[in-house]
């Protein structure tokens, strides 16, 4: 995540007095702590989207609907969010969005009771609206919580953490709600499921949200000041004029939507006879190695990323990409099934690497460009649900595909789509 433009952190007199700058370990403690909590509840949708459509006897495109309601939140309430955030202040901001994403999880109690799909979406909807407001409120402290020189291995730190709650939502997922879906998926034994199986976890996750909002408000942030700007002759620019960002943005509904439609079929592909044949809990489980190996390649990337040139990095993790889907639509068995889980370190360093560059020179345009690349998030909504429509209609290996599509475009703006090039002065003067 980037940091917005200008930003004066207001310190206690005491340490601006003594030229320290405070550690604020248990501010920067709780903002890492809400990146953990994001990993994991958005990749418990992989393991809620083969559950629902067990029980519902959904196609890939109706189950996919989780997605769209998820991941759709991103794109109707980040600019809202933005606003909510500018009138109530950070703090306030990430309190109300720890509240918002706590409702969403206790709905999903009513929503299993009444065994209804669309009070599951609705459920959704909301606890994604309160993390959308949590992650506008949330991403400016992690660059601004100690030492400036310093802030690349904190944003590295929470990417980490997210990465971990990616890594553990599959394996608790499988063990509390696939072990309960049965061998066989018909419409007989999807009459049998108990639904309930998914009002503990999610009881539990609505609990943890109300906690950490109460010991957040406990803790003592620091004040964000925005430097006033200077006054710039002739017409305004906005930043779509910047024609990497505007590359950049749909670089990142590329990746997200490349993700999350493979982490969210990873447990039906495995499932297929031609590739392992493994039941609901035994497939859930496999998706771990997915996530993990993103967590494994973040902790890699701060180092790589100091030593090579990000675009041409990003570029060969596309390629890399490509390469491991290809070789799992080819073939069958334990290959097939490690070549795509692979695709997860290829996913590793893909969204903070385009992130920083489509934001390269955008100098007070920075916080506006974050805006337009949050937002591209809605990827993850579109991209699984033209691959469940894909798979419906042939099969899940051709339905990877898409994906492909998405990365040669990444490897693209890697090479060429993030040099930047900023607006012609020409059009101004």
């Amino acid at each position: 995540m980037a940091a917005p433009a200008p930003i004066i952190l207001n310190r206690p007199a005491a340490d601006a007095a003594a030229g320290t700058a405070p550690r604020y370990t248990s501010a920067l403690s709780a903002v890492t702590t809400l990146f953990f909590l994001w990993g994991f509840i958005t990749c418990l949708n992989d393991i809620l989207i083969p559950y629902l459509k067990a029980i519902f006897q959904l196609s890939y495109a109706q189950a996919n609907l989780i997605n769209l309601c998820f991941f759709g939140a991103y794109f109707l309430m980040s600019i809202p969010a933005g606003k909510v955030v500018a009138r109530v202040g950070y703090k306030r901001g990430m309190l109300l969005g720890f509240v918002v994403a706590a409702v969403g999880a206790f709905l999903f109690y009513p929503a299993a009771a009444a065994r209804a799909y669309g009070l599951f979406l609705g459920a959704l909807f909301v606890l994604a609206s309160g993390i959308t407001l949590l992650q506008v409120a949330a991403n400016p402290y992690v660059a601004i919580l100690g030492p400036p020189a310093a802030a690349s291995s904190r944003l590295s730190l929470t990417q980490a953490f997210n990465s971990l709650g990616t890594t553990l939502a599959p394996l608790l997922g499988s063990a509390l709600i696939l072990s309960q879906l049965p061998t066989l998926n018909t419409a007989t034994s999807a009459a049998a499921i108990d639904v309930r199986a998914v009002q503990l976890p999610y009881l539990v996750i609505g609990g943890v949200l109300l906690l950490i909002s109460l010991m957040l408000s406990r803790v003592t942030l620091p004040t964000i000041t925005f430097a006033a700007e200077a006054e710039t002759a002739g017409p305004e620019r906005g930043a779509w004029q910047y024609r990497h960002l505007a590359l950049g943005v749909v670089g990142i509904f590329a990746y997200v939507g490349a993700e999350v439609a493979i982490g969210s079929h990873i447990v039906s592909y495995l499932a297929l006879p031609s590739v392992m044949g493994l039941g609901p809990k035994d497939a859930g489980d496999q998706v771990a190695f997915y996530w993990g190996a993103a967590m494994v390649g973040r902790f890699a990337g701060a180092y790589l990323l100091n030593k090579f040139s990000p675009a041409k990095l990003l570029a060969v993790n596309g390629v890399g990409a490509v390469a491991l889907i290809l070789i799992s639509i080819n073939t069958t068995g334990a290959v097939a099934m490690w070549s795509l889980l692979a695709v997860g370190l290829m996913n590793s360093l893909m969204y903070p690497t385009i992130f920083a560059l489509a934001l390269q020179g955008l100098g007070r345009r920075t916080e506006e460009g974050s805006g337009l690349l949050c937002t591209a998030i809605v990827g993850g909504a579109l991209v699984p649900l033209l691959f469940g429509f894909i798979a419906d209609h042939s099969s899940l290996r051709l339905a990877l595909l898409l994906p492909i599509v998405c990365y040669v475009y990444i490897m693209w703006y890697g090479l060429r789509g993030s040099r930047p090039v900023m607006p012609a002065q020409g059009l101004h003067s």
